[in-house]
């Protein structure tokens, strides 16, 4: 029986429900359509490379409209299907805002390629479910309206594409809306503002391709010069100027959870990404990582499609939904990680890392990260709490990086060189990379007032709050310590 018959039975179920939990459970089924199988006939066929590509960008500058532009475009060669703009903003609340919430996948593939698309959320609000899109994309094209150039989230859009590791020759620019802006200088002026902010976050901004179009005119068939042929000069640059990455076939399989839906008396079904390793229907795994109390939850696959089509053996690279066996709601959770039966590594909630703190004019903060506050850490599809304990200083001033101990408030999935993101309210603050596994905290270390000390004795100690008003006043930072030497910035510039 396949996953979206399961769903659709699943929602069935329910005998009494409010108004709120069927718009809820219409929307997972919405999100989990491009995994389910019509009918069980379909397979997934592996005759063209695969890549996954997404669009990122300001909120309103056009990232769905571009989607499905697409969408459309190739539809006229059966590359795809045609997916209107208010089928991929498909929740009561995107429609009723008209912003996207959730980063949405489809597929489409090309003459040369098969792609996973994953259009990302734009709005600030929402950029947890950005981070998530973001950490499955090997390119980006990245979306900007003519009509503003540059906007704070096209910015932090940029660093997070670097933090996850999108490769410096797989991104692209379609600047977007260009039929309301007729005057070629501006235009010239818009296209030197997005190649700055491309070099300012390490990516090629003076060769990187800007294809100047309109989405909206492919999709009404209007202009087919910014229109069409814009967004087929865009298919022509991902198909022959983007690399697909090196696949880790012959590695432990590595499988995080972007999404879970439960299906009464069946199981669950896990969205996301295989980072590496193959997959099988009836493979015996473990989940780890933000699982209730911390325990590994052990299942078997019973079933593995993507976009509606079953899957015979998963590899890395592919989105995926993957049904397991015997599994209730409470099991598995966003973030967890899949792993094989048997395998050795360890979950926990303590890591040694290298941390940068980003400057103003990156996008970071004014003020310090400080010892023993708490942060919010971002890294995979998980997210957690987290005390930071900076060794050898008091503070990680802006454009300063350090070597800190970072205590979660939950065990996760964590490897040597696996890249994190730490944000404070709205904005991305620090980036780096994890570089020891240690072992899991003490009841002591976990117990929430011997925290509320260790910040109230550093407070006293320096004599002010780091994060108060005065801050600003007492710290400057110091550039002396150049980011460049350490492997927090090198990840942050796209270094090895």
């Amino acid at each position: 029986m396949q996953i979206l018959s399961l769903l659709s039975r699943n929602v069935g179920a329910f005998k009494t429900v409010s108004l709120c939990e069927q718009k809820m459970q219409q929307v997972a089924i919405m999100q989990a359509r491009h995994l389910a199988v019509p009918g069980g006939k379909a397979v997934f066929k592996r005759d063209k490379p695969h890549l996954n590509v997404g669009t990122i960008g300001h909120v309103d500058h056009g990232k769905t409209t571009l989607t499905s532009a697409i969408t459309k475009v190739l539809a006229t060669s059966k590359g795809a299907k045609y997916r209107k703009y208010e089928d991929i903003d498909n929740a009561p609340e995107e429609k009723a805002r008209g912003i996207t919430i959730n980063a949405f996948h489809l597929e489409y593939e090309t003459a040369k390629r098969h792609y996973a698309h994953i259009d990302c959320p734009g709005h600030a609000d929402y950029i947890k479910n950005m981070i998530t899109g973001a950490a499955q994309m090997e390119g980006a094209i990245l979306v900007v309206a003519a009509t503003d150039g540059p906007m704070p989230q096209t910015k932090e859009h940029l660093l997070l594409a670097r933090q996850v590791g999108v490769p410096l020759e797989n991104i692209v620019v379609f600047m977007n809306k260009v039929d309301e802006v007729p005057d070629a200088e501006t235009r010239e002026l818009v296209e030197m503002d997005i190649r700055e902010q491309l070099n300012e976050f390490g990516y090629p901004g003076d060769t990187c391709p800007v294809i100047f179009g309109s989405a909206l005119c492919a999709l009404e068939g209007k202009q087919p010069e910014i229109g069409e042929e814009a967004v087929k000069q865009l298919l022509e640059i991902l198909d022959n100027k983007f690399v697909i990455p090196e696949r880790k076939v012959n590695e432990e399989p590595m499988f995080a959870a972007e999404h879970v839906y439960s299906i009464v008396g069946r199981g669950t079904v896990i969205t996301g990404k295989l980072e590496r390793g193959v997959l099988k229907r009836g493979d015996k795994i473990e989940i780890v990582g933000g699982t209730k109390d911390g325990v590994t939850v052990k299942s078997t696959i019973s079933g593995l499609e993507s976009f509606r089509k079953t899957v015979d053996q998963a590899e890395p690279g592919d989105q995926l939904g993957v049904l397991l066996r015997g599994l209730g709601p409470k099991d598995v959770r966003r973030g967890c990680v899949l792993l094989p039966a048997g395998h050795k590594h360890k979950v926990t909630d303590k890591v040694k890392a290298q941390l940068y703190v980003l400057k103003e004019s990156e996008g970071g903060a004014k003020t310090p990260i400080a010892n023993y506050f708490s942060e919010h850490v971002f890294s995979l599809t998980w997210d957690s709490g987290a005390s930071v304990k900076i060794i050898g200083k008091d503070f990680v001033m802006p454009g300063e990086s350090a070597e800190v101990e970072l205590s979660l408030n939950s065990q996760m999935f964590i490897e040597p060189q696996q890249r994190f993101t730490i944000r404070k309210g709205a904005k991305t603050i620090g980036t780096g990379v994890f570089t020891e596994v240690l072992n899991p905290l003490t009841a002591d270390e976990k117990d929430p007032k011997s925290k509320k000390k260790l910040m109230r004795a550093e407070m006293e100690r320096l004599g002010f709050n780091p994060y108060g008003e005065l801050a600003e006043k007492r710290l400057k930072p110091d550039f002396s310590n150049s980011p460049k030497d350490n492997p927090a910035a090198k990840a942050f510039e796209g270094q090895p």
